[in-house]
């Protein structure tokens, strides 16, 4: 990834805005080491990864301001993974961007950016 996409880094994780945003600052916090999951992580790339959520809702706060957040991990293909390296999903969320917000997630958040067709599996390299 080229480092001026990176938004933040510590020594297990970075974070960089998602290619197919949700929302306006939809952020993805990954760990540098390539691991297909939540439940392959260690202890210290999970408090990594907790740490660079932590850092980015500060930033998101300042840059966008949003009215809240959801933060979401989908795990394996029938979880909703399209891409094999574990990511975290920082998605702001703003009053209005849906008509009515209870439930989160379980609703479906309108994409800003459209999700590529189905054409090839996608692999870690194209985060």
């Amino acid at each position: 990834m080229p480092a001026e996409q990176m938004v933040l880094e510590n020594e297990h994780a970075k974070a960089f805005f998602d290619k197919y945003p949700v929302q306006k600052g939809h952020l993805l916090i990954v760990p540098k080491r390539h691991i297909a999951n939540y439940f392959e992580a260690t202890e210290k790339e999970i408090l990594a990864i907790h740490r660079l959520l932590q850092e980015g809702k500060g930033r998101l706060d300042q840059e966008f301001a949003p009215d809240g957040y959801n933060i979401g991990v989908n795990v394996g293909l029938y979880g909703g993974q399209t891409v094999m390296h574990l990511h975290v999903h920082l998605i702001p969320r703003y009053k209005g961007d849906v008509a009515d917000p209870r439930g989160g997630i379980r609703k479906a958040i309108p994409n800003l950016v459209p999700y590529p067709p189905e054409e090839k599996e996608t692999n870690h390299a194209d985060l």
